[in-house]
């Protein structure tokens, strides 16, 4: 007679090539750049010395625009994403598919393509200062700008933030805003007391998904800012790339790490049972 092993134990051998996967792509590169970040450049002794050029002027500079940047994009997706999401959380099933579907259309596109698009639209010559010019207006200099930057940061990631605040926003009990209005709130206060603090899961999860891949992007500055503009994540792309220096890339790598682990922790404090991030 075959024996028969349990059905738990069958499913442990699904998560084998998830496993590979993680050990491959993730836990060895994470080890590599954490002994880089410890071992000097010559030699592959132990030093702390790595860390020190994080904090140059220049690298301190880079950090501080870089977090300004991500703050500012991050507030203005959580300004559009929130309204939105409300409204297609009050849509029926079908309206709301559709509308969600167009939002993430864009994301099978390359990411590296739809950046290229808006540098296409914001250059001194391109489409949107052609029109501009055909209907005798001034023309928009934001290329090679901040702005431009944030502009790019918006686009890209604005989904990312729409779609963890929706998918709170749908799974807030009607009958919850209903007693509420009927105990005498009015829509402003019923917004503040209760589908505010119901909808925080999801807040702190788009917050999350939109600030740190801001904070760490070096593409869109490359394109959209010229190259003149240097955030933290193109002094580390210099680094590994134009000078070779893995170890001093990687220890600046790990002080990028210190967000994420702060934003994981934020997360896991605000969102402890996945409901803004099982979108």
């Amino acid at each position: 007679m075959r024996r028969r092993f349990p059905l738990k134990n069958n499913k442990k051998w699904l998560a084998a090539p998830y496993t590979a996967w993680a050990a491959g792509f993730i836990i060895i590169p994470l080890l590599m750049i954490i002994y880089y970040a410890f071992t000097a450049q010559e030699g592959g002794g132990f030093t702390l010395s790595n860390f020190s050029e994080v904090f140059t002027s220049e690298t301190m500079k880079a950090l501080g625009l870089s977090l300004a940047l991500s703050l500012i994009s991050t507030i203005i997706c959580l300004l559009l994403a929130y309204p939105l999401a409300m409204i297609l959380a009050e849509k029926n099933v079908n309206q709301t598919s559709f509308i969600v579907l167009i939002f993430i259309l864009p994301m099978w596109m390359n990411f590296l393509l739809r950046t290229f698009a808006w540098q296409t639209l914001l250059e001194k010559n391109g489409v949107i200062n052609s029109i501009l010019s055909f209907l005798h207006l001034p023309a928009l200099g934001i290329i090679n700008t901040p702005a431009a930057i944030i502009l790019g940061m918006v686009y890209n990631f604005l989904p990312f933030m729409v779609l963890p605040v929706y998918n709170v926003l749908i799974k807030i009990d009607k009958d919850v805003i209903e007693a509420a209005r009927d105990l005498g709130a009015s829509g402003v206060q019923t917004f503040w007391k209760v589908t505010l603090p119901l909808s925080l899961p999801g807040i702190v999860s788009g917050v999350t998904m939109v600030f740190i891949p801001a904070l760490t992007t070096f593409v869109i500055s490359d394109l959209l800012g010229g190259s003149k503009i240097l955030l933290i994540g193109n002094v580390i792309e210099q680094e590994f790339k134009q000078l070779n220096n893995w170890n001093v890339g990687s220890a600046m790598s790990m002080v990028l790490m210190v967000f994420i682990i702060l934003s994981m922790v934020l997360v896991n404090k605000y969102d402890k049972d996945g409901e803004g991030t099982a979108f």
